[in-house]
C-alpha cells in the first residue's frame, strides 16, 4: 500500500516502513506524527483519488531526527567592479519513519 502527502508545500509519495526528510515540523525525536492531508491511496488493485483529499485517510509516521542539509553557497559577483558577496544557507528538515497508512 502507499499514499501521496501533502506536507511543507511539497507532495511526497510513501509506502510503510519508508523514511523520508520533509521540510521542519514541531515535534520531539520519537514522537509520532499523523499526516491527514492525503491526496492519494492505492495498493496493487486499486487506487482511491481524492478531491483534493480521501476523507478517512490518515498516514502515521514516527520522527526519527531533526537536523539541517548540508551548506548552500549563494555567491554573487559583478566583474570589473570589485563586488563579490557569499552567502551561505542551511536548511532545516524532519526526517521521518511511516510506520502506517490508514485509509
Amino acid at each position: 500500500m502507499y499514499a501521496v502527502i501533502k506536507t511543507g508545500g511539497k507532495q511526497q509519495t510513501v509506502s510503510e516502513g519508508d523514511v523520508i526528510k520533509v521540510e521542519k515540523l514541531s515535534g520531539d525525536v520519537g514522537s509520532k506524527i499523523e499526516f491527514k492531508d492525503v491526496l492519494m491511496v492505492g495498493t496493487d488493485k486499486e487506487v482511491k483519488v481524492g478531491q483534493p483529499i480521501v476523507a478517512k485517510a490518515k498516514v502515521v509516521g514516527e520522527i526519527l531526527e531533526q537536523d539541517k542539509s548540508k551548506k548552500v553557497i549563494a555567491f554573487k559577483m559583478k566583474r570589473r567592479k570589485g563586488f563579490h558577496k557569499k552567502i551561505g544557507h542551511r536548511q532545516s528538515f524532519t526526517s521521518i519513519k511511516i510506520n502506517e497508512i490508514k485509509a
